[in-house]
């Protein structure tokens, strides 16, 4: 089977069309028959047989471990005559994709609700235009629907202002699960090595505390500084760490909020950082009660990175949950390259916030016929919410990207077609509601990060096999990805994306 791999991408590399889909074909063909692939995929044989969805039981384990995913219920298509107006809460999540990207190189077939479409396309950086002196822009395009020829597609993106750390004090908790259930390189091992890479890019303007919970919470550095010699000391405590025991999630949450109000810099940047598998089984454990909890705890201006690791263990329901209701963000680490993504490139926007209750709202118009937002699934507001500036909603962090793709169906003759609105308070300014307006019309313009966003999104609805798929398909996204080199070839994560999609071609999964 990896000769068969290696000629896959060896004919891919070549451009031979007909050789490639040959290939495909005899891979799928063996996949049928339930041969094991386990040295192409990096499957190790831990979590069941290849293909096997990884998804929860009725009794909440999954092939042994606890494994669980929050419902997602698909939107369906609105008729603009009868509700013109869309409402959702905006963030930038990402964890999806990593996840989605495990299960695909560990040889899983992906489990439908592991996929939130919105955080595959808000994986990666655009050209959007960035804000000239609020903390957000908003811009819109509009394009044909690759998936439905009868459709288009419209976009609303979101930037946010770019904010130097380095210009302000921070005060970090690392809150480190260290459970048994955290034991390995691609949980405690790999959390070790994405804090090094994330102490690294600290200054000394600041200051980290370390909180540790197993069966008990221990506080390992209080208040440490970030000078070199500083970190040195808090690499060492860290590297010191191992796994054993019970997991205390919600008693370590508790000390982490206690030591950064401990050491609460006013004016300053006040965050939680959590890495964890997310499986609390001590203490507060129940959704609605973290959920409850760790919005009281963030209402005092302390704000929550959620990090997740493992794959066969990993309450993502859980740690979503924290990062949505913590005026946080939620990332999953899959590999060291993840963590560089997190802690190295992305650190401004993974550690600092400067859109806080972030939430949208699109206005259709009569030359609409009908309308579907693709993703948000689970961050749906109502007009209520959105016009009440008390809503807790949505965080952004610095200098991101944040996109909400529509599929809509035109009527003849269209000319304005929507109105977009985001509304949003600056976290380093007053508590006051902002907005920010665009129109789209029918001859608003595409654009190349549409189209790569195209192919984000089918390739979202094929894996969660949404019955709004319509004519989606993987190698049609491909031999679209494969028509960008140039666009593709600037950014390693979009390219990554395309090897992405070749493997779970190869699977023979999802034809």
């Amino acid at each position: 089977m990896r000769v068969l791999y290696r000629l896959y991408y060896k004919s891919n590399q070549a451009g031979c069309i007909m050789k490639k889909r040959i290939l495909l074909t005899f891979v799928s063909l063996l996949a049928g028959a339930g041969l094991c692939f386990s040295a192409c995929s990096g499957y190790d044989g831990g979590y069941g047989g290849r293909g096997e969805i990884f998804y929860p039981s009725a009794d909440g384990n999954a092939n042994g471990g606890n494994y669980q995913y929050g419902d997602i219920i698909e939107q369906d298509f609105c008729n603009v005559s009868e509700s013109p107006s869309s409402y959702f809460s905006l963030d930038r999540n990402t964890a999806s994709y990593s996840l989605v990207r495990s299960q695909i190189e560990n040889g899983l077939t992906i489990a439908p609700d592991s996929v939130r479409i919105e955080e595959l396309i808000n994986y990666f950086d655009y050209s959007f235009g960035g804000p000239a002196d609020e903390a957000v822009s908003v811009g819109g395009y509009l394009s044909a629907c690759p998936w439905n020829e009868e459709n288009s597609l419209m976009l609303a993106g979101v930037k946010t202002k770019d904010f130097d750390l380095s210009q302000t004090n921070g005060n970090y908790v690392f809150l480190i699960d260290v459970s048994g259930s955290m034991s390995g390189d691609a949980r405690l091992e790999l959390a070790k090595k994405g804090l090094y890479m994330l102490l690294d890019n600290l200054t000394d303007n600041d200051v980290v505390s370390i909180v540790t919970y197993a069966s008990g919470v221990e506080t390992v550095a209080d208040g440490g500084e970030c000078t070199q010699s500083g970190k040195e000391q808090l690499k060492s405590k860290i590297a010191k760490l191992s796994a054993h025991g019970a997991t205390s999630g919600g008693d370590g949450l508790e000390r982490a909020y206690n030591i950064a109000q401990k050491h609460f810099i006013t004016g300053g940047n006040n965050r939680v950082i959590i890495i964890s598998d997310g499986d609390f089984n001590v203490g507060i454990s129940d959704l609605d009660e973290l959920k409850e909890f760790i919005q009281i705890k963030a209402d005092g201006g302390v704000f929550l990175s959620a990090i997740g690791v493992g794959l066969g263990n990993m309450r993502d329901d859980l740690m979503e949950t924290l990062a949505r209701n913590g005026n946080g963000n939620y990332a999953y680490l899959d590999s060291e390259y993840e963590a560089k993504k997190v802690f190295v490139d992305e650190l401004n926007g993974t550690l600092k916030t400067v859109a806080k209750d972030a939430k949208a709202s699109v206005t259709f118009t009569e030359n609409v016929e009908k309308y579907r937002l693709i993703g948000y699934d689970t961050k749906l507001i109502s007009a209520d919410d959105f016009q009440n500036e008390d809503t807790d909603a949505g965080e952004i962090g610095s200098g991101l990207c944040v996109t909400a793709l529509y599929e809509i169906k035109l009527k003849e003759g269209a000319g304005k077609i929507a109105d977009i609105e985001v509304r949003y308070k600056d976290a380093d300014a007053e508590e006051k509601q902002q907005s920010k307006k665009v129109e789209v019309t029918a001859s608003t313009p595409s654009c190349e990060d549409l189209s790569f966003i195209s192919c984000v999104a089918e390739f979202g609805l094929v894996l969660r096999k949404s019955k709004y798929r319509g004519e989606a398909d993987l190698e049609n996204v491909l031999e679209r990805l494969e028509s960008m080199d140039a666009y593709l070839s600037d950014d390693e994560y979009k390219t990554q994306f395309c090897e992405l999609v070749k493997k779970a071609i190869a699977t023979g999964f999802y034809g």
